[in-house]
């Protein structure tokens, strides 16, 4: 009896630990994840060695979720090196992290290149977490550091636009309000 007692322990606790760990797993490893597109239409060049899809494209890959009006893939050796996306905005979502505030952001036009997990936006781009927001005509985002690099150096006419705004601060009960008695002190 006590060896099927410390069998179900043994099972119950690698059960948990399986659990856990694939939760995290699936947000670290967006990248090694397949990449899932639902669209209109879809088209195949194999002179070129691309793909077109038109129409309401949604591709998801992990947690990294992107919705624009046309995207182009680029293969080099039957992978996938590039993808294009534009739209009027093409927008993305990322959940960093278990539990961690989701990174949207949308431009005109951007680009993902899968095998260096880098995400360019380009055209009055924007990217949100949390309270702060990044605005420029030019943002690099890595998505498996979550790194966020906004402007160009080479040139002085793009700017970028941050607004970092202050946590909400928690209200007091109405118990704990002053009254004007309080006040006249």
């Amino acid at each position: 009896m006590k060896q099927n007692k410390k069998a179900s322990i043994f099972y119950c606790c690698t059960l948990l630990l399986a659990l856990i760990s694939s939760n995290v797993w699936a947000l670290e490893s967006d990248s090694d994840q397949p990449i899932i597109i639902d669209s209109n239409t879809a088209t195949y060049d194999d002179v070129t060695a691309t793909s077109t899809y038109i129409g309401n494209v949604i591709s998801v890959q992990g947690s990294i979720r992107v919705n624009s009006d046309k995207l182009v893939v680029y293969f080099v050796d039957g992978d996938a090196e590039k993808l294009v996306f534009t739209g009027n905005k093409a927008k993305f979502k990322q959940t960093p992290s278990e539990g961690g505030e989701d990174i949207t952001g949308e431009a005109f036009t951007g680009e993902f290149y899968p095998k260096t997990n880098l995400l360019v936006l380009i055209n009055t781009a924007t990217v949100w977490q949390g309270n702060t927001t990044y605005s420029s005509d030019y943002i690099q985002y890595d998505i498996k550091t979550s790194l966020v690099k906004a402007g160009e150096k080479s040139s002085d006419n793009k700017r970028v636009h941050v607004i970092l705004k202050p946590s909400p601060k928690e209200q007091k009960p109405a118990s704990e309000k002053p009254t004007a008695k309080d006040t006249k002190k």
